[in-house]
């Protein structure tokens, strides 16, 4: 603990005068105890909150379930439902057996961690349980952005097969070029020259988290190809819609509630100082990320209602919701170093690189249900830019160590080092992604157990895969034809001899 007391017998026994070194020695006894006291204290409150910050971010996790069970047909929700409950369960296993290892296993080279498998040796004086449970938090909502991309076509076991793989090897890898002490590109290395004089800024992972999950399911959809019906004959895109906008909403806000955590948390402790005796600590540089991540998920939320308003005539409160988790994703890179007004600008620019990622994909033929690669990779991609031109100098050295001339953003009078450090992030992440994942799905493609068959899809995974439906309904292609099938069933003819149709 930083500032704590110390008590020297040999000082006060001159300050005392008759039986002074016993005096010294309880005096210093009991300054000693009390020391620890508030040592045991700063630890208990780290911890805590980060153990909170684990929890909120967990519950990320039943925001991503209803907001992928409600942008896909009713034919489907239980099996995309499922899905999610599976990335958390067998992420969690992998990433106890291997992910943490390869991510934080310190000491260890710059590519890749080589100790704690199965948590060994662990706790450690650099790390607790809380710290395993936070990152694996992190891991598995790199799972969940890709299981949207290749939701209502994809095998049950292809799952499984791929949320193990990126939750066990393919993020940990990344995240600790980035985040470990010991990463090629972090900015807290501390053996060895920094990337660019600075290491890559990616406070909260829109490289680490949002780029790897949806660089990942770009390459899943693609190797797939769009669900049936996706486009015509001519090429035109056709709206698949999704069933129930309650759920889409209700999964944002669940969403948007958990990023408290996602970005916040990621200080990981809360009970430091800046300049002790004042209110500049760490607490204070907490609450200044939460409002810049409200302040760039309101704005892009804003942008996209009038953007789309303007491009389909609609007001579409699904939309809106990914516009809103767009701005989300970009503004979690540099949450924590910039100012509010910046974050404005971050959520703003956010909904246009949204807008025209989707564009660009309905050109393209590309089918994602859940417009996940545009949404955590085109946004995510955008946050490590936008933290490079805004990021203040003073923000950087509380939270990433003082250094005199640290490079910072370009807009902000720090030059173009920090530019320079992120776009070589974003190269790397969608590099080493396409390379691994892209070739785990072309894999499972020429094994036969990435899609599913034509009758299967058309009929719903529901019930051909998983017993039954999730609930009654009724598709708007399907009430036509029962609408059609009743006006033949009550033809009949009329006393003139005339046929006349009842419905």
């Amino acid at each position: 603990m930083s500032g704590s007391l110390s008590c020297s017998a040999a000082d006060l026994a001159v300050l005392l005068g008759p039986n002074a070194t016993a005096a010294a020695d309880y005096i210093c006894g009991q300054l000693s105890t009390v020391n620890n006291k508030f040592t045991d204290v700063a630890f208990a409150v780290d911890n805590t909150y980060l153990l909170f910050s684990a929890y909120l971010v967990f519950s990320m996790q039943l925001g991503f379930a209803m907001l992928c069970a409600g942008s896909v047909r009713a034919k489907n929700t239980m099996n995309i439902m499922l899905t999610n409950v599976l990335d958390a369960a067998a992420g969690g296993l992998f990433y106890y057996l291997f992910g943490y290892a390869f991510a934080f296993g310190s000491p260890s080279n710059g590519f890749i961690g080589k100790h704690n498998f199965g948590l060994k040796d662990f706790p450690s004086a650099s790390a607790d349980y809380s710290n395993f449970l936070y990152q694996w938090a992190f891991a598995i909502a790199a799972a969940g952005i890709t299981s949207g991309s290749i939701a209502e076509r994809t095998q049950f076991v292809a799952y499984l097969i791929y949320s193990s793989f990126l939750t066990g090897f393919v993020y940990p890898v990344v995240s600790h070029w980035f985040w470990s002490a010991d990463g090629w590109a972090s900015p807290f290395r501390t053996d060895g020259d920094l990337l660019f004089s600075t290491g890559a800024i990616d406070f909260a992972g829109s490289g680490v988290v949002h780029m790897v999950g949806g660089i990942a399911g770009l390459w899943g959809a693609l190797i797939e190809g769009p669900r049936l019906g996706r486009f015509d004959n001519g090429g035109r895109a056709i709206a698949l819609r999704g069933h129930s906008a309650s759920l889409v909403v209700l999964g944002t806000f669940l969403l948007w509630f958990g990023w408290y955590g996602f970005n916040p948390g990621s200080f990981n402790k809360i009970l430091v100082t800046y300049e002790s005796g004042t209110i500049n600590g760490q607490w204070s540089a907490v609450g200044r990320t939460a409002v810049t991540t409200t302040l760039a998920g309101c704005t892009a939320a804003l942008t996209t209602l009038f953007g789309k308003r303007l491009l389909s005539g609609h007001w579409n409160v699904s939309d809106v919701c990914n516009g809103l988790l767009g701005g989300f994703a970009a503004i979690t890179g540099g949450c924590s170093v910039v100012e509010p007004w910046a974050a404005i600008i971050c959520g703003f620019v956010a909904a246009l690189v949204l807008l025209g990622c989707n564009k660009l994909a309905e050109k393209l033929k590309y089918d994602d249900p859940l417009e996940a690669a545009q949404l955590h990779g085109g946004c995510g991609a955008w946050g490590l830019i936008f933290t490079a031109l805004f990021a203040r100098e003073k923000y950087l050295n509380q939270i990433y160590g003082e250094k005199p001339g640290r490079p910072h953003g370009l807009f902000m009078g720090g030059g173009g080092k920090l530019l320079g450090a992120q776009l070589i992030q974003i190269l790397v992440i969608t590099g080493w992604v396409s390379a691994t994942m892209g070739t785990l799905f072309f894999i499972l493609k020429k094994m036969k157990l990435l899609r599913i068959s034509a009758e299967d899809e058309m009929a719903g995974m529901d019930m051909t895969r998983h017993g039954g439906f999730a609930y009654m309904y009724y598709d708007d292609d399907e009430s036509h034809k029962a609408i059609q099938l009743r006006k033949v069933e009550h033809r009949s003819p009329s006393p003139s001899g005339v046929t006349t149709t009842s419905v």
